[in-house]
């Protein structure tokens, strides 16, 4: 029975937070039979990477909203609202829609635990992934763009059965779960790959290009390679990227893109290459869907320049792992020379060392706070660590009070170092999704 109480529902989900990351598909792969295989109701389309799934995620679900599809999305972490991880047609789920596919779940599991089928609870992440699931079934969507979780091999969206894949970049994040190399993070991310599926594959080392080739070579999954046939013309202005992007297939722009910094280049590839791969299947996506979702998508936090009504700018970035934290260095210096105010946060399991290497040198001055959340580094760990690196650092919190005391430095700040400091930081300054 559906439980009419979004309290009931929302504290259920919270409490599997307590249960951490668990990786593997045996729940998953219970619970989606138990609702009916939800995911195998609409076409999907799976998107793994270290950095920039979550980019290509809204730009392919833009592209096939463009070209008429009813589209679904599905990313985390969220930033403010559980609701913005479940997207249908560019609008993120009611509230009461995500409470009742929650609750369907919920009587999934429980009736499940009372078979002895699940032995244990299931983690936050597979509830929300079935419920991402549920709720694309009953919107009756015709697409699921869905990006993986972590890694890909056992991350609980790989239940499903796509009509294509895709694997951005792969670079060091995760290690505990992934793997010390890049041919074993590479190995995990291309579990996502299945017999017969075509794989649009990104701009990676060679190590990691090698395993994802080998992976492929056994699956029997054809691979697209980004860089084959295609060519890319970029200039900069006012700090968003112009460009003609030509592809074996097609001529794309010139335009300008929305999303800011020249990493969401190789992404706007990878996203264009899978689109046309759908197209190549059946699903045809035309030249302005396309472009339409190059000009005009929104991915919120990413490189993200907010200007306040009294006229001061935040640029807010995730930029969660070292590879994100030197894309974000990139940017600042090509934009700010001289560099600008940063408030960083992180979780206390990343790279931090890497991290503040990245952004340290272009922090004036580098200002340390406490992400959100049980998994946060400490912020005396982070002065620390700067300190020893030979970055000169001010510890401030709470959050609040780091931000005001970067603006005393100039009136455009920098907050980085996670997702989830990104969505504190924007709720604190009531700043929209």
């Amino acid at each position: 029975m559906i439980d009419a109480e979004p309290s009931g529902i929302r504290a259920w989900l919270s409490s599997l937070e307590l249960f951490g990351i668990k990786l593997g598909l045996d729940a998953m792969r219970a619970i989606s039979q138990a609702l009916g295989a939800p995911e195998r109701q609409w076409k999907a389309v799976h998107i793994a990477g270290t950095n920039g799934k979550g980019s290509v995620a809204a730009l392919t679900a833009h592209a096939l909203q463009s070209a008429g599809y009813s589209t679904g999305r599905y990313t985390s972490p969220h930033l403010v609202r559980l609701e913005e991880r479940i997207v249908i047609n560019g609008q993120p789920i009611t509230d009461a829609a995500l409470d009742q596919s929650l609750a369907r779940v919920r009587d999934a599991v429980e009736t499940l635990r009372q078979r002895g089928v699940l032995e244990g609870h299931p983690t936050f992440f597979e509830v929300t992934t079935a419920a991402a699931f549920d709720a694309f079934r009953t919107a009756g969507v015709e697409f699921g763009v869905i990006e993986v979780g972590l890694g890909g091999r056992f991350d609980a969206t790989n239940v499903l059965q796509p009509m294509a894949t895709a694997i951005t970049t792969i670079d060091f994040d995760h290690e505990q779960h992934l793997g010390s190399t890049l041919r074993q993070i590479a190995f995990e991310k291309a579990g996502i790959l299945k017999p017969g599926v075509p794989a649009v594959v990104g701009q990676m080392a060679a190590e990691a290009r090698h395993e994802v080739e080998r992976v492929a070579l056994e699956q029997w999954a054809p691979l697209i390679d980004v860089a084959d046939g295609s060519s890319v013309a970029a200039t900069r202005r006012s700090g968003l990227t112009e460009l003609t992007l030509t592809t074996p297939i097609q001529r794309y722009g010139p335009l300008v893109m929305s999303f800011r910094g020249a990493h969401q280049i190789p992404n706007a590839l990878v996203a264009v290459r899978l689109v046309e791969t759908l197209g190549s299947l059946g699903a045809a996506v035309g030249v302005r869907a396309v472009e339409s979702a190059l000009r005009d998508a929104r991915w919120p936090a990413r490189l993200d320049l907010r200007t306040l009504p009294d006229g001061r700018q935040v640029l807010i970035d995730g930029a969660h792992n070292p590879a994100g934290a030197a894309a974000l260095s990139a940017y600042i210096a090509e934009e700010w020379p001289a560099g600008l105010p940063i408030v960083f946060g992180a979780m206390a399991d990343k790279d931090l060392p890497r991290m503040l290497n990245a952004i340290g040198p272009l922090a004036r001055p580098l200002v340390l706070t406490s992400a959100p959340g049980k998994r946060a580094a400490d912020p005396a760990d982070l002065d620390r660590i700067a300190r020893d690196a030979g970055i000169a650092s001010i510890v401030e919190r709470p959050l609040r009070r780091a931000i005001e005391a970067a603006w005393t430095h100039g009136p455009i700040i920098v907050v980085a170092g996670s997702l989830y400091l990104a969505g504190a930081v924007m709720k604190e300054l009531d700043l929209t999704w």
